[in-house]
């Protein structure tokens, strides 16, 4: 299992874990966390989402073309290990949501 720590504005706000084996995925929001949703399709909630695909928020958050070439060669990373790439490229994402490893 792996995970990491979704920030909003700089403050920790939830962990993001994967289970290898099965691929499966969980977003957890911290309590009592009550600032500003990691998406506006991640809501802030007690009960945690669970995911059966890397989520397509933090897909989303994840370069492309060239860039994601050069972060793939660059970091030696799976082209399928999204939360991989999360994980190493996530505290310098643009916008309000960074990752960090929880390691």
């Amino acid at each position: 299992m792996r995970s990491c720590e979704v920030c909003v504005n700089g403050e920790a706000a939830a962990v993001f874990t994967e289970e290898i084996p099965k691929k499966r995925y969980a977003l957890k929001y911290f309590l009592p966390y009550r600032g500003r949703a990691i998406s506006l399709t991640l809501p802030v909630r007690n009960e945690p989402y669970f995911f059966t695909a890397f989520p397509a928020f933090f897909d989303g958050l994840l370069p492309e073309g060239l860039q994601l070439e050069h972060a793939l060669k660059t970091h030696k990373i799976d082209r399928d290990d999204g939360f991989g790439l999360l994980v190493r490229l996530g505290g310098d994402m643009v916008g309000h949501v960074t990752v960090r490893s929880a390691e």
